[in-house]
């Protein structure tokens, strides 16, 4: 069966022509859905809207901010998408929408309007120009969520069945970005529409990609035993969502990167932040990609190269050149102090007692490092594409994210890397040996 273009795809679409037309069928499907006149519909062109969209409008009671996640072959999916109760009632952090539709090609959340920022943006301007005093409300909000994250966590942690883990939404941000939404066949989805016999172009070097899928890279002098292609398969066969059970499930929000989290400065000086936008959560997020999510995209797309890709070409080197089977990458990218002391806490005060917990109950699998690599690979590759010219993303940039996802993915042949470290740092059979510092 043929299906035309949900609502929300086409809105987005259309977003892109800034022309107005977008704005005028947002009106319409805010009034089919909730019976509400908007005016004054504004679309937040931003950088990281990367699968949703977001935006003001007025009306008679008042001023409202919008947004909506839009996946592809969102027309056959059926289901909540949009479940903040969920989160309340785990007594998490979460801004309630005001107005929610929850039916396939037209989920839309509607909040009142806030004037906090996003906590992404908070952090992007301490990524540009550092303020010590800034830095340590960020970080002290950060450790406050993730204390509260963990008490959920530890509270909720259960078994679950491969058909609990299956049912959950937040596998269309891993597992089903790897295949045809249809027919479940690899390669397929985006996958398959990004990368799979493309060209691929970075400084110094252009590969087809069967070159670039089976080449080891060497980054800085460190060569990382997995290829882009290795990484792929074994992610569509670990990450198969009935194979995540076995360590369990969690009530989590799935998607928390910072900029569906507000940052609300407190009157004593102190920051709180809470989330918005759950449009992943669940009560059976399978323990082991409850945070992966945020891992990445919080701290290793930063600074600059996933949302700023013209900006990163203008502050990061990189090249690469081609050596016996190796693609060999020199650059000066380094994270930021801030990410830096973001990821010692999102290690210190969530991932290395929640690991704890799950090896002290028995349901610590014995590849859970190679999980949540795994996991962590796909979050910047199938999130947007990487490709230069492919659309947002230049020579630069795609070099340097390509580089960040094999190292999340791989194991270093020798040698260590700053994922290594978390990972040691995290690992129960280790983390007493290791420093507590990721600095």
């Amino acid at each position: 069966m043929i299906h035309s273009p949900s609502r929300t795809a086409e809105i987005r679409r259309l977003a892109r022509l800034n022309n107005g037309s977008a704005e005028a069928l947002l009106g319409e499907l805010l009034r089919d859905a909730f019976g509400i006149d908007a005016e004054n519909i504004a679309i937040n062109h931003d950088r990281y809207s990367l699968n949703s969209l977001n935006g003001f409008f007025d009306t008679a009671e008042g001023q409202f901010f919008f947004k909506f996640h839009q996946e592809e072959g969102e027309e056959e999916m059926s289901g909540e998408y949009y479940r903040a109760d969920i989160l309340a009632r785990a007594k998490l952090p979460v801004d309630l929408p005001v107005l929610s539709s929850v039916l396939p090609g037209e989920q839309i959340l509607v909040y009142r309007r806030r004037s906090d920022p996003r906590f992404s943006d908070v952090l992007r301007a301490l990524d540009l120009k550092g303020d010590p005093v800034a830095e340590a409300r960020a970080i002290q909000a950060e450790a406050d969520l993730s204390d509260a994250l963990l008490a959920v966590y530890l509270q909720s942690l259960h078994s679950i069945t491969p058909e609990q883990s299956a049912a959950e939404p937040v596998h269309r941000l891993f597992y089903e970005r790897l295949i045809e939404p249809l027919t479940g066949r690899y390669p397929g989805g985006r996958l398959l529409s990004y990368y799979i016999d493309k060209d691929f172009a970075f400084p110094g070097v252009e590969l087809d990609w069967p070159t670039l899928a089976s080449a080891h890279f060497v980054v800085n002098g460190v060569r990382y035993a997995r290829t882009l292609g290795q990484l792929f398969d074994e992610a569509a066969e670990r990450l198969n969502p009935r194979r995540l059970a076995d360590a369990g499930g969690v009530i989590a929000h799935g998607d928390a990167h910072n900029a569906n989290v507000w940052y609300n400065e407190q009157p004593d000086g102190t920051a709180a932040l809470s989330f918005f936008d759950p449009a992943f959560a669940g009560e059976h997020v399978p323990t082991l990609l409850a945070e992966v999510k945020a891992t990445f995209h919080n701290v290793l797309a930063h600074p600059l190269w996933l949302y700023d890709s013209a900006d990163a070409a203008d502050t990061w080197q990189a090249s690469a050149e081609v050596g016996g089977g190796d693609l060999i990458i020199t650059t000066d990218f380094a994270l930021s102090r801030i990410r830096r002391a973001l990821l010692d806490v999102k290690a210190q005060r969530l991932w290395k007692p929640l690991l704890a917990a799950l090896a002290k109950r028995g349901m610590l699998p014995d590849d859970w490092r190679h999980v949540v690599r795994l996991g962590l690979f796909l979050c910047p590759t199938l999130v947007m594409n990487l490709r230069a010219g492919a659309g947002n993303h230049n020579e630069v940039s795609s070099l340097i994210g390509l580089s960040m996802a094999v190292m999340a993915g791989s194991e270093p042949e020798h040698g260590e890397d700053v994922v290594g470290r978390f990972l040691d740092v995290i690992d129960p059979a280790t983390a007493q040996k290791t420093p507590s510092g990721l600095r």
